[in-house]
C-alpha cells in the first residue's frame, strides 16, 4: 500500500467540499489502483486528506493525469499552504480504516526513538490485542510512517461521543496497559491533533 497525506488550511470550506465531491464522482473512476481516502476539515480550518493507493506507481500515474492536474489547480483556489507527505511504511490495526466511522481523530508527530518503535512493532500482535480490549470504541486505525521520521496516525470511531467516552473510561489503565502505552510514548511525540467531526470517507 502507498499513502499520501495532504494537509493545509482551508480558505473556502464550501469550495473545498465541492472539489472533494467532484473528485469522487468525476475523477475517481479513472484513478487506477486507488483504494480510498479519509478527509475532512477541523473546526479551526485545517484540512487533511489521507489517500490510499495500491502502490506508489499507481499514485504517481494518477497525479500525472491531465484531469487530475486541472482538478488540483481548481482546488488550490480553496486552500493555502498545502504540504504533502508520502508513505510506504504503513501499519494497520483492527482492520485499518472504517467507512462506518462518524468521527475520525488524526494525530501527527515525530518518531523520537526508532529502535524502540521497531521493537514495539515486532510485538504488534500483542499490542493490537491489548488495545482492542482496552479501547473497544476504536473501529480501526491506520498509521503512516514518513521518510523524514514523522508519522500520521488516523483513528476511526463510530461517533465523537463514543471516542470521548472511551477516553474517559480508559483514563486510569491497568498497570500492564499503562506500561505498554508509556513504552509507546517514549518512542514517539504527538505534535498535533486533528478532529474530523464530519469525515468524508470514500
Amino acid at each position: 500500500m502507498f499513502i499520501q497525506v495532504i494537509t493545509g488550511k482551508v480558505k473556502d470550506r464550501a469550495g473545498f467540499q465541492r472539489q472533494s465531491d467532484r473528485w469522487n464522482t468525476e475523477l475517481r473512476p479513472g484513478a487506477k489502483g486507488y483504494l480510498g481516502a479519509t478527509e475532512g476539515v477541523t473546526d479551526d480550518g485545517r484540512f487533511i486528506v489521507v489517500a490510499r493507493f495500491e502502490s506508489e506507481a499507481a499514485a504517481r500515474a494518477n497525479s500525472e493525469r491531465a484531469e487530475q492536474g486541472e482538478w488540483w489547480t481548481e482546488m488550490e483556489r480553496f486552500v493555502e499552504s498545502p504540504s504533502f507527505a508520502d508513505s510506504t511504511d504503513i501499519v494497520t490495526l483492527l482492520g485499518g480504516g472504517s467507512d462506518e466511522a462518524g468521527f475520525v481523530q488524526v494525530m501527527r508527530g515525530r518518531v523520537t526513538d526508532a529502535a524502540r518503535l521497531a521493537a514495539i512493532r515486532d510485538g504488534m500482535g500483542e499490542f493490537e490485542s491489548t488495545m482492542a480490549k482496552f479501547r473497544p470504541d476504536v473501529l480501526g486505525e491506520v498509521i503512516a510512517l514518513h521518510a523524514d521520521e514523522t508519522y500520521t496516525d488516523v483513528v476511526y470511531f463510530a461517533s465523537e461521543a463514543a471516542a470521548r467516552g472511551g477516553e474517559a473510561a480508559s483514563a486510569d489503565p491497568p498497570a500492564d496497559v499503562a506500561a505498554m502505552l508509556d513504552n509507546l510514548m517514549s518512542a514517539i511525540a504527538v505534535d498535533e491533533y486533528l478532529d474530523l467531526r464530519a469525515p468524508m470517507l470514500h
